[in-house]
């Protein structure tokens, strides 16, 4: 009896761990958009500011700025990238790569750099074909000559090759872990230098040296090989490159009302049952939510105790029952006249001070006049008794 109490004891307590088991679930926050996870702009603009490919490295991978978000070998650390340079000709074409693992490279993105017969310089960063799509460039125009510039085209020069490697990092640099594809998007707009402008273009410049480094087989495709299905065509079928998905997303509508839209304007347009009134595209307020306890409009609410001032500055001469009103007409009720449009007073009112008096008025003319017939009734009789006493003292 004992060993079969025992047993269903343990049966029951095996039951109970099962279903607490199952109980628990595991959410793993992925992005399915990789490219969500590098702004081109962001890297543009810290091209510019670089003095040389040491230093625009550095600034990818620096901790403080976390340029980066990309976490391609899914070990929930940020990948380091390292630079690469190739020359041709005049152009330099500068690789940027993901570490994914010893001797394990991903092509990210090229920044291109071409000088032109007149000396002018020529800068684009352009997104990898299967991160980003075809022809995804920016060409960054900067607002001053980017010191970078000067190390390039210089004798003995020789290409840039990053000494750094998988489990060989330089001393500043720490991985983090990736951000939500929102949270990095907030930060990466203060990177970016807003005095440089970044212009989307659909063509490249330094084809010839991207087909030679391409055609050599030093590009590097090692997430390539291994998620085949996962290329930018794949991924959002029906869009060329990122530029078209960016223009679909700023297309949608958002969901809430205090919800900014992806192009950086709030929508205009609220929900009539609010307490304020509804604001219109043209900057007018919507009068027709007349039910709102307040309103900040042109025309105010019925159930204010002030006037309601029309479009043409004028007080809307209908609101007389309004105990207190403060336009070009008075109520009824106001011990104060009522001044028209033509300037003259109102007779409604019991005291006015135009040129015409209220007839309800205690000072109007009829007032007056019965004043002017009592005064002269009290001054016959005077007279009538002046007289009279005059005729018996004679």
């Amino acid at each position: 009896m004992k060993t079969k109490i025992l047993s269903l004891t343990l049966l029951s307590i095996l039951s109970m761990t099962s279903v607490n088991a199952q109980d628990r679930t595991t959410v793993t926050a992925n992005n399915s958009e990789i490219s969500d996870n590098l702004d081109l702009r962001a890297v543009a603009s810290i091209f510019g500011d670089s003095e040389n490919l040491d230093d625009f490295e550095r600034r990818l991978n620096d901790p403080k700025i976390q340029i980066s978000n990309l976490d391609l070998n899914r070990d929930n650390k940020v990948d380091y990238l390292r630079v690469i340079e190739t020359i041709e000709g005049n152009a330099h074409l500068i690789v940027i790569q993901s570490v994914l693992g010893r001797d394990s490279f991903q092509d990210i993105a090229t920044v291109e750099v071409e000088r032109d017969r007149n000396n002018r310089v020529q800068v684009q960063v352009v997104g990898d074909v299967y991160m980003y799509g075809n022809n995804y460039i920016y060409e960054p125009v900067y607002a001053y000559t980017p010191v970078i510039y000067t190390s390039f085209w210089v004798s003995n020069y020789h290409p840039y090759y990053s000494s750094w490697n998988w489990g060989f990092y330089p001393s500043f640099y720490f991985a983090w872990t990736p951000f939500p594809i929102y949270t990095y998007q907030n930060h990466i707009n203060i990177c970016i230098n807003n005095y440089h402008h970044y212009n989307y273009v659909n063509y490249r410049r330094c084809d010839i040296a991207y087909n030679n480094y391409y055609s050599h087989g030093r590009r590097g495709n090692a997430y390539e090989r291994e998620n085949p299905t996962r290329s930018f065509e794949h991924r959002n079928n029906g869009y060329a490159n990122r530029y078209e998905l960016d223009n679909n997303r700023r297309t949608q509508k958002p969901n809430s009302r205090n919800e900014v839209a992806l192009n950086g304007t709030r929508n205009n347009s609220y929900d009539t049952s609010s307490p304020r009134n509804v604001r219109n595209q043209n900057g007018s307020r919507d009068e027709s939510s007349e039910l709102s306890p307040r309103t900040y409009s042109n025309v105010r609410s019925q159930e204010s105790p002030r006037s309601i001032k029309n479009q043409n500055d004028s007080r809307d001469e209908r609101r007389e029952s309004i105990p207190r009103t403060y336009g070009n007409n008075r109520t009824q009720e106001s011990p104060r006249s009522v001044i028209t449009q033509n300037g003259s007073r109102s007779e409604s009112s019991p005291r006015s001070y135009g040129n015409q008096r209220s007839a309800e008025s205690p000072r109007s003319s009829s007032t007056r006049e019965f004043s002017q017939q009592r005064g002269n009734s009290q001054r016959s009789e005077g007279n009538s008794r002046g007289n009279a006493n005059g005729n018996r003292r004679s």
